[in-house]
């Protein structure tokens, strides 16, 4: 009897426990889904971490969230889930866009996609010429209307994928 209750007791606690937490891939997106303006070619033009040609910053027309971020960064680290969970919700509502900067090599971007479940575009700052445009220190995300208007600049650690619903609302007037 005590060996029986001791194998249902076994079997019970066995079927509560958690199951080991699956680690979702990202992918190295294009840049040619991002909405810009093709009449505007001058200005802090960087390329896309896919080896496409990228864009002009100025060009970038929204809604759209640009994320400056590097694999470096542990803020940034730790904000990328709430992007991840975020962008299931919002993709085809507002575009999400991510900038590496401060890197030593495309592949530390690359690998820091794949390894953190990033699925949209990102540009890859090579010789940090948005600096002039985005300013120093990471993470920094902002809001850009469908005129290319910047509407708001978070900087620091976007804390929740509610924060980055509220601020997306209350910026670009999207729901999500």
């Amino acid at each position: 009897m005590k060996r029986a209750l001791f194998v249902v007791a076994a079997l019970f606690l066995t079927g509560c426990s958690s199951p080991e937490p699956v680690a979702i891939k990202g992918e190295v997106i294009s840049c040619a889904s991002i909405t810009f303006d093709k009449s505007i070619t001058k200005g802090t033009t960087i390329e896309c971490l896919d080896g496409t040609a990228g864009a002009s910053m100025e060009s970038l027309r929204g809604p759209m969230i640009i994320n400056i971020w590097g694999s470096w960064c542990s803020t940034c680290l730790a904000e990328t889930p709430e992007f991840v969970s975020f962008y299931k919700k919002a993709k085809g509502k507002v575009q999400l866009v991510g900038v590496a900067v401060e890197e030593s090599s495309p592949d530390n971007s690359r690998k820091f996609i794949i390894e953190n479940g990033m699925s949209w575009p990102n540009f890859y700052d090579r010789e940090n010429k948005t600096r002039s445009y985005f300013g120093m220190g990471v993470p920094v995300t902002w809001f850009i209307d469908a005129q290319g208007d910047v509407k708001f600049k978070k900087i620091g650690e976007v804390k929740s994928e509610q924060e980055l619903i509220d601020l997306t609302e209350k910026h670009l007037g999207v729901k999500i």
